[in-house]
């Protein structure tokens, strides 16, 4: 039986934060037994130029990286970075009004913080 508690948020592309439409493209998962905390994205640049014509794929890249920076602690995340893993979970999955979202925070269980973040990913990106 799976013994350790994950949380997890989606991340969302928003192009036109006033229509409300979202294409999920990652998924950020945390699971502080496994001391685990990932990122991970992937751009469907056919779909999301169909979704919205004049989207800064780009821009929408280096955004997206930063999610995995922060995550990974590194001095590369900045300040944000150097926080606690808890905190910059919390901070990654914080709400915003931006073209980058996240959905709110769900919970489970699982033995592999990596494994279940592959299956999320499939199952809620791909």
């Amino acid at each position: 039986m799976p013994n350790h508690l994950f949380e997890y948020a989606v991340i969302r592309v928003v192009p036109r934060v006033e229509r409300e439409e979202f294409l999920n493209v990652g998924v950020i998962l945390y699971c502080p037994s496994q001391g685990f905390l990932q990122t991970i994205f992937e751009l469907d640049e056919n779909r999301l130029t169909a979704f919205c014509r004049e989207i800064d794929l780009t821009g929408l890249q280096e955004r997206l990286q930063v999610f995995q920076k922060i995550g990974a602690g590194r001095r590369e995340g900045g300040p944000i970075g150097q926080l606690p893993m808890a905190s910059r979970f919390r901070w990654l999955t914080a709400n915003r009004s931006t073209i980058v979202q996240t959905s709110p925070v769900h919970t489970g269980l699982c033995d592999d913080a990596a494994d279940k973040l592959t299956r999320l990913f499939e199952q809620l990106v791909l």
